[in-house]
Parts: C-alpha cells; sequence; structure tokens
C-alpha cells in the first residue's frame, strides 16, 4: 500500500483528532459523510490515535463497517508514555485493533516522540514489539510521529533505520521557528531518506484565522484562496512529502481541502515572498519575546515549563483561539508532567537567567488568568 502514496505528488490525508461532534459527541451521520466523500474523490488514507477522544471507535463506524478493506488505508498511533507499564503500553495496540476492528493496521505509528518520551520507547522496547506485530501481519508499515528538535530526530532515525516513514509537523509558520525547528526537522528526514508525512499543515486551525494584516496580505494575491489553500500549497511544494494530514471536523473542509490537494500548484518565487511577509506580520504581534533557551528550566524548583506556557500564550496572542491555544498549554504542562503558571512560587530563579530579561514571574501570571480561569 506504500505504493498509494509514492506517487509524484502529495495526497490529503483525513486526520481523526478533530471529528464532527453534536451535543458533545462524535457525530456520526456527518463523518460517514464525509468519508463517503474523501473516498468518492479516489483518496484513501485515514489517521487516528489511541488517545484521540472516541476517535478509533468512531472511524469504525462511519468507516470500517461500512466500506471494504481493501478501499482503504487506516493508520493509528501507540502512545507508551502515557501508560504507567510496559504491559499497559503493549495492550494500547489491541485496544486499537480492537476498537476499529480492522484487523489490520496499515501504518502504524510510535506517537510522539520526542523530549523524556523518547527514552520510553527504547526502556520499554516498543520498536522490537511493534516489529514483531507486524511480522505477524497486523502492521503494514511502521512509523513514527515526532516533536522535538533536529538532533534528536537525527539519533532517532540513525538508531532505528528500519523506520519506513517520519510524521513531522511541518507549516509555514513554524519552519524557521528554532521552537520547532520545522525545517530542520525535514532536512534530517530527506537526509535519512524517509518519506515524510506531513501533520499540522495549519497548525490546528491556527492558519485558517490569520491576523487582519497577515490576512490581508494573503487576499490581495488571490481573493478567491482561502488561508488554508495557501498553507496547504506551502506544504505540498516540498519534495519527499507523500501525504499532508488534516484534520477536518465539517463537511466544507472536507470539499475544500480535495480541491486544493487535487492538483495542487507549487508556490512559486513571488508567493515564497508573500508567505515570508506573512509570517513575518504574524512574528510581529506583541507576544512574550522566549526564544526556548531552556535556560529557565534548569534552576525551577516547580518543574514549570516556562518556555512550553508561553508558546501557549504566543499562540493565543498570535491567532486568537482559545480552543488550540488551552490544548496547547495543558499539553506543555500536565502532558510533560512539569509544572502549570499557578504553581511559580516567585523565587526568580528563571529569570536570574533569561537571556531575554524577560519578566517571568509576572508573565506566568498572565498565563494563569488567560488559561486557569475558574468559571
Amino acid at each position: 500500500m506504500m505504493e498509494y502514496l509514492s506517487n509524484d505528488k502529495p495526497r490529503l490525508g483525513f486526520g481523526l483528532m478533530r471529528l464532527p461532534r453534536l451535543d458533545g459527541e462524535v457525530d456520526i451521520p456527518q463523518l460517514s459523510e464525509m468519508v463517503d466523500t474523501f473516498l468518492g474523490a479516489g483518496l484513501a488514507y485515514f489517521d487516528t490515535a489511541f488517545g484521540y477522544e472516541d476517535s478509533e471507535v468512531s472511524i469504525r463506524k462511519a468507516l470500517v463497517e461500512r466500506h471494504p478493506r481493501e478501499r482503504f488505508l487506516l493508520a493509528s498511533k501507540l502512545p507508551a508514555w502515557s501508560a504507567s507499564s510496559k504491559e499497559e503500553s503493549e495492550q494500547m495496540f489491541f485496544t486499537s485493533l480492537e476498537r476499529t476492528q480492522a484487523g489490520f493496521f496499515d501504518f502504524f505509528l510510535l506517537h510522539n516522540i520526542g523530549a523524556h518520551r523518547t527514552a520510553l520507547f527504547e526502556d520499554w522496547k516498543t520498536w522490537e514489539f511493534l516489529a514483531a506485530r507486524k511480522e505477524e501481519g497486523l502492521i503494514r508499515h511502521l512509523g513514527f510521529s515526532f516533536h522535538d528538535k533536529a538532533a534528536l530526530l537525527d539519533e532517532v532515525l540513525t538508531r532505528h533505520p528500519e523506520t519506513e516513514f517520519v510524521q513531522l509537523q511541518i507549516n509555514y509558520v513554524d519552519w524557521e521557528d528554532p521552537r520547532f525547528e520545522a525545517r530542520a526537522c525535514y532536512e534530517v528526514a530527506r537526509a535519512h531518506h524517509k518519506p515524510i508525512i506531513i501533520m499540522e499543515p495549519v497548525r490546528g486551525g491556527d492558519l485558517t484565522q490569520l491576523p487582519p494584516a497577515a490576512a490581508e496580505l494573503l487576499a490581495s494575491a488571490d481573493a478567491a484562496a482561502t488561508p488554508a489553500s495557501w498553507a496547504l500549497r506551502f506544504a505540498a511544494s516540498l519534495e519527499g512529502v507523500i501525504l499532508i494530514l488534516s484534520g477536518m471536523s465539517n463537511r466544507q473542509q472536507v470539499t475544500e481541502n480535495i480541491a486544493t490537494l487535487a492538483n495542487p500548484r507549487p508556490l512559486n518565487a513571488s508567493e515564497y515572498e508573500l508567505i515570508d511577509r506573512v509570517r513575518a506580520e504574524i512574528a510581529a504581534l506583541p507576544t512574550v519575546p522566549c526564544t526556548a533557551c531552556e535556560y529557565c528550566l534548569k534552576p525551577c524548583p516547580q518543574r514549570i515549563n516556562i518556555p512550553g506556557i508561553f508558546e501557549a500564550v504566543n499562540q493565543y496572542l498570535r491567532f486568537g483561539d482559545m480552543k488550540a491555544s488551552s490544548f496547547t498549554y495543558g499539553w506543555n504542562t500536565d502532558g510533560h508532567k512539569m509544572g502549570k503558571g499557578s504553581d511559580c512560587i516567585a523565587c526568580a530563579a528563571c529569570e536570574q537567567v533569561c537571556t531575554q530579561h524577560i519578566g517571568i514571574i509576572d508573565e506566568l501570571q498572565k498565563a494563569v488568568g488567560i488559561f486557569e480561569q475558574k468559571v
């Protein structure tokens, strides 16, 4: 099935993290229509994960139970770092199979390698466990998703040359950002000759609701093109990309994304310059001037993820999306088993080493006001 993704242009993949909901529950009838539209366009790749709420069960109802198995490719992921034991982490794979009733996974990923999570996959021999499932025919292609810096990606790919593909967060805002190193990670994957699947091409929806000045720049170049289409075309212009995942929450997003990537035009030189100007407009917004050097982390007695908190604050200030930035705040604190803004004891150890001379204590309190207000 890798052949489906090895043509000369990247295909659209259906990300199943942000499903349509009705009264809090996944809207299965609408999801089924979205699935049918997607398949009807000749597309086949669906991406879920053990940790995506209701996702694996929902795709069973909307896809697996309604279409022949040979009509689609299904990917899922194993987040060993969220388990309390090796045995629990391995059971996640079988739980995903049971939830989806897919029989096997065409693509399967070690979920979110990076930071402290990387060693756990090694210590619990998750690589070997999943390789054995591949030998049994329960996995067709094995790879991993990654959220960290390029140097670590190089280490992981050097240690695991058997990796068949890599899933990376790539979009035009993160492309040159030193906190994400999207370009550098892309270049590492290319140097290792690994096919690339792009996730978050519209940055979790951030790039669909740009600041006015940035949105006006894109509209002046093409009034008919949506902000999302520019982001998808940026991703599709990169060589070595076999798939671009988009988390789609309604029928309109499905049809628009299909149209954008049906025959994507690579960005030309003037359009790349335009994207640079849009990126500059976004970067110029008043934000916390954190460079994520992480010098503040070591002396903090509360293990507060100061750069991660500022990432969430800046996401909110730039794009105004409370839902997305709140998710980032939660992931960068509780998700990393690190402290929140409200854990600060104002010892000022962080401020003494901050290279940007940020008033960190005050900024953390602002973050508490944004993300930890009690309703």
